[in-house]
């Protein structure tokens, strides 16, 4: 028998009430029982447009009060959210809507001409959704674990993105699991810096109404907005990626720290620097590393409190009830492809048979990550399997040439792909973003030091910035040289 549970919002309504929900940056707030109510009677008119249990719906919008009570309406209705990255082209608006049978397009007013251009057969903005009249029809009281609550698609770093289906109960388990880990205090206030399109976000969204905790929830990511907020907002706990970790250890003056309460930035989006991780220990900024991805509904892996210092560079152990397992590239190699089963871990891609064949293995997810555990059981992630270079056979990870650059002082951030060769097949190249400007041969003498001969980039490009999704995660792919 499915598990059910009480509808989260309607539940944590009357549990605390004048409880603050979200907070946002420009100073707007919400209760949970004003965003109760607010999603019910948003739910009441979405049903006037005919959505149905099952529909899948598209949102199309920036991070809002509205749009997180749209998600929760969506939820009262039985409907599927598909969320939608705000900087997808037309193009690849139109594959996700079409993959993923979207009947109705919902936009921030700001988007609505954005989400006209689409192929969505019906696009309706948040302002006209508001003006509709309220159909009168009884709502959700419950949630069944079991039954689809969102579709995130993921990057598609190769071939066509993916639609993520994620489960109430993956959003349950990520919650509870999350829970464990860091613990749960009355006290408790997340920043959400992230957009709630992306599974950071929305996973954050999903533990304030099941732990009735309020969120500072950002616009968009500014450094000095998150610095003022880490500062005065009561921020105990944020999620971010590597460059806004960067960002903040800068802007932090030096002899000064963020407030005793500020407990954990959970890090997660890919690995950091060691050197950027020594920094912020320096400076006393609690980053705790993380490992997750859409298709584990954020978090899987987490380095708790006790360790942060003792293993920095690890991502950590898997949550409870999370396992992981390393699958060797060789026999005689430690490092090989990170596998994870647990209740957060989604069933499988939306219409995928194919991939969801492939890529599950008895409740196993073969992520495409490659990683190591310690004696000690504590997880290193070291790549992507797709950024992996194999050059004359030898396996060269590109954090590690990003590490070594990431230690001399001029460089701001850099990243390492592949470039076909033909004598080697494939050789290292760099791009570096700079703090200031330095010779190449220094920087290559610096190199020499530090990394094996066939381990050092055969090119350094000199760029203004890296390419990052919204979620300012790096997109390597965009970087290939020919």
């Amino acid at each position: 028998m499915a598990e059910v549970i009480p509808h989260w919002l309607t539940k944590q309504a009357d549990l605390h009430p004048n409880g603050l929900a979200i907070e946002m940056d420009n100073g707007e707030k919400i209760t949970f029982h004003e965003l109760k109510e607010k999603s019910e009677q948003l739910a009441k008119k979405l049903a006037g447009s005919g959505i149905k249990k099952n529909d899948r719906i598209g949102i199309l919008a920036t991070n809002s009060i509205t749009m997180v009570a749209i998600i929760h309406a969506l939820s009262y209705l039985g409907a599927v959210s598909v969320l939608l990255n705000i900087r997808l082209t037309e193009r690849e608006m139109n594959f996700q809507l079409n993959d993923a049978g979207v009947s109705l397009l919902l936009t921030a007013d700001s988007l609505q001409e954005q989400g006209e251009k689409t192929n969505a057969e019906v696009v309706q903005s948040f302002s006209e959704i508001k003006k509709l009249e309220q159909k009168e029809i009884e709502l959700k009281k419950e949630i069944n674990l079991a039954d689809p609550y969102t579709i995130i698609y993921t990057s598609g770093t190769t071939g066509f993105p993916k639609g993520v289906v994620h489960t109430y109960g993956n959003h349950w388990w990520s919650a509870i699991s999350s829970a464990l880990n860091l613990g749960l205090k009355p006290t408790d206030k997340w920043l959400i810096p992230l957009p709630v399109f992306h599974v950071s976000g929305l996973s954050t969204m999903i533990k304030s109404v099941i732990y009735g905790m309020p969120v500072y929830l950002m616009k968009k990511f500014n450094t000095e907005t998150m610095h003022q907020a880490l500062l005065f907002k009561n921020i105990t706990i944020a999620s971010v990626v590597t460059m806004m970790v960067s960002r903040l250890v800068e802007r932090l003056p030096e002899g000064e720290s963020y407030p005793a309460h500020l407990r954990c930035l959970l890090l997660g989006g890919g690995p950091a620097p060691e050197s950027l991780l020594e920094k912020a220990k320096e400076k006393k900024v609690p980053v705790f590393q993380s490992y997750g991805m859409t298709e584990t509904t954020s978090q899987i892996v987490t380095l708790r409190a006790q360790d942060a210092l003792r293993k920095i560079g690890s991502a950590g152990k898997p949550l409870m009830p999370a396992q992981l397992k390393i699958n060797p590239l060789s026999n005689d190699d430690s490092i090989g492809e990170i596998q994870v089963k647990g209740p957060m871990v989604t069933n499988g891609y939306y219409n995928r048979d194919k991939e969801n064949r492939e890529l599950f293995d008895q409740g196993w997810l073969h992520t495409g990550d490659l990683g190591y555990m310690d004696d000690e059981g504590y997880l290193y992630v070291v790549d992507r399997r797709s950024d992996l270079i194999i050059s004359g056979g030898e396996n060269i990870y590109p954090t590690e040439i990003e590490n070594v650059l990431a230690e001399i002082p001029e460089v701001k951030e850099a990243a390492v792909t592949g470039k076909a060769d033909e004598k080697w097949g494939e050789v290292p190249v760099a791009f570096v973003v700079m703090n200031e400007e330095v010779q190449p041969e220094d920087m290559m003498n610096y190199l020499k030091k530090h990394l094996a001969k066939y381990k050092l980039p055969k090119e350094i490009h000199f760029v203004e910035e890296l390419p990052r999704n919204a979620s300012n995660k790096l997109m390597k792919r965009k970087l290939k040289v020919k």
